[in-house]
């Protein structure tokens, strides 16, 4: 009895430790759930963490959207600085507007005191890749042995206001200053000039082809004459078309080697008058040597161009002939013989 007893209480007791080792399992399972919740939880937090960024992204974008587009008034002082940069540039480099001042080059270009003279382009970059030809206009600082003037530049004793005027000059809205000149090239380096045959000006024994001269109706329309000179190289003979009133290498610093100017001084060549709206139209830079060759040529070769002309039809009329009557001759002989 008491052994049965005894096993019974200890299959009791089995059944008994095998509970915990039940409940343990179960517990270990609890706990293993608990511990994939987390890993179950994780796309739900990115999702949430990505509607974040999107709702910042869309935050920032309204907030780039909510700025006010900048006031014309603080835009008006940027755009005038950089086109008055890119005008100084331009001014600098390429090509510069001059207010032609005095009559000394009438009537190609327009000027007078105290009137509205001509406007000129003058092409800086030119003389770049080339040096200045005879009949070319150009724009040059007055050279130290230049003692006369054509004009009298009106600037302000004011200080601020004469510098307002400079500036307008560097854009062609005021008179220049007097030291910048424009003439006409007659002769470059090498050349000899001197006046006059027939009232014609002479390169090199040759007289000149000017049709742009222009003489003042109060004045004599005559040449004044003036000594031979043999230009230097780098130096340049000039003149005005207006010949008979142009302060010009003829006389300033008494004339000769004293009236030439440096090739170093020129600035540019005139290209077109851009003002007033009335005289729009270009400069030309007729080569008055070329033109004179080239009217030379016509003048002594028209006689004989027009006798070759003329003798082509002669010779051909003259071989028909001959050959008709060649051919009279022969058909006769023919006829005589028996």
């Amino acid at each position: 009895m008491v052994d049965v007893a005894h096993s019974g209480s200890s299959k009791d007791n089995e059944d008994e430790g095998d509970r915990p080792t039940e409940q343990k399992d179960g517990d270990a399972d609890a706990t293993a759930g608990s511990a994939t919740e987390p890993a179950d939880s994780g796309p739900a937090d990115s999702g949430a963490e990505s509607g974040a960024d999107t709702e910042s992204g869309s935050s920032r974008k309204s907030r780039k959207k909510a700025k006010k587009p900048r006031s014309f008034w603080k835009e008006l002082p940027i755009l005038i600085g950089v086109a008055l940069l890119l005008a100084l540039l331009i001014q600098t480099f390429l090509a510069r507007v001059f207010v032609i001042p005095s009559e000394s080059m009438e009537q190609t270009l327009h000027g007078c005191s105290g009137c509205y003279g001509d406007r000129v382009l003058v092409d800086k970059l030119v003389y770049t890749f080339g040096d200045p030809e005879p009949g070319e206009v150009v724009v040059f600082e007055r050279p130290g042995t230049w003692n006369q003037s054509e004009f009298q530049s009106n600037r302000s004793s004011n200080g601020f206001v004469s510098w307002l005027q400079g500036v307008g000059a560097a854009f062609g809205l005021a008179s220049p200053d007097e030291d910048d000149v424009v003439k006409r090239i007659i002769a470059v380096g090498g050349q000899r000039v001197e006046c006059c045959d027939d009232d014609h000006v002479l390169v090199d024994g040759k007289p000149l082809d000017e049709p742009y001269v222009y003489w003042t109706p109060t004045m004599p329309p005559t040449q004044a004459p003036f000594a031979p000179i043999t230009v230097p190289d780098g130096m340049m003979f000039v003149m005005g078309d207006n010949r008979n009133n142009s302060s010009d290498s003829r006389y300033q610093g008494g004339g000769g080697v004293n009236g030439l100017v440096p090739v170093d001084n020129v600035i540019g060549k005139v290209r077109v008058i851009v003002l007033p709206p009335s005289r729009w139209q270009g400069v030309g830079d007729h080569d008055p040597q070329t033109a004179a060759a080239v009217a030379a040529a016509v003048r002594y070769g028209t006689p004989l161009g027009v006798g070759l002309v003329a003798a082509w039809p002669a010779l051909w009329l003259g071989r028909r002939v001959r050959t008709a009557l060649r051919s009279t001759g022969a058909a006769r002989s023919a006829g005589d013989k028996p």
